[in-house]
């Protein structure tokens, strides 16, 4: 088991592609949760319910307004993440469990943060990009302004600590092309290391 983090804009989504282009399994922990929100999303009516009609648009959470609130309140943030985690854990508990390759490649933008994440893993690979290079790759992709996406960037592990955390790392400061031949070498030696 192989936990990806790195911070917003590191590139952890397109690390995760490459790995599953050579055949791991990826359980995405930001994909289940964009899952359990969305329309129809098994966490919709909670979040109703908890936070009001406000934050509930078109039958799926209103992404932004979520942000917005969660960033300006940490009992709202706590509530948020009291709702969501157990159902994340959940359901990537079910998807490792159905895993058929070799490795699996967990990513967990907050692995760093939480223990319990920690716990399940048995190496860490951290993907790692310079600040400049995530703030613009999160305000291209986001429409965020520089200050929200420095705001984020404060909220999570700093990447010294991340860094000091990895048993792996990804420099992803460069081209895709450069991204895929560090994923490639990584594959190979998880590979190794679940061969019995």
């Amino acid at each position: 088991m192989v936990g990806l983090t790195g911070g917003i804009g590191s590139g952890k989504s397109a690390a995760a592609d490459e790995f599953a282009r050579l055949g791991a399994d990826v359980v995405d922990t930001d994909v289940i949760a964009h899952e359990l929100t969305q329309k129809g999303g098994a966490a919709v009516t909670q979040v109703q319910k908890i936070f009001g009609r406000a934050f509930v648009v078109d039958g799926a959470m209103d992404r932004k307004k979520m942000r917005d609130h969660v960033f300006a309140d940490p009992a709202a943030k706590r509530r948020l993440e009291q709702l969501l985690h157990p159902l994340i854990r959940e359901e990537s508990a079910r998807r490792i469990a159905a895993a058929k390759s070799p490795y699996v490649l967990h990513v967990v933008p907050l692995l760093i943060e939480s223990a319990d994440y920690r716990s399940r893993v048995n190496r860490v690979l951290v993907v790692d990009a310079p600040e400049e290079v995530q703030v613009a790759r999160v305000r291209e992709r986001s429409r965020l302004s520089e200050e929200e996406v420095r705001a984020i960037m404060r909220a999570q592990s700093p990447r010294a600590e991340r860094l000091a955390a990895a048993d792996d790392v990804i420099d992803n400061g460069g081209s895709r092309d450069a991204l895929r031949k560090q994923v490639a070498a990584l594959h190979q030696k998880y590979l190794q290391f679940a061969s019995p």
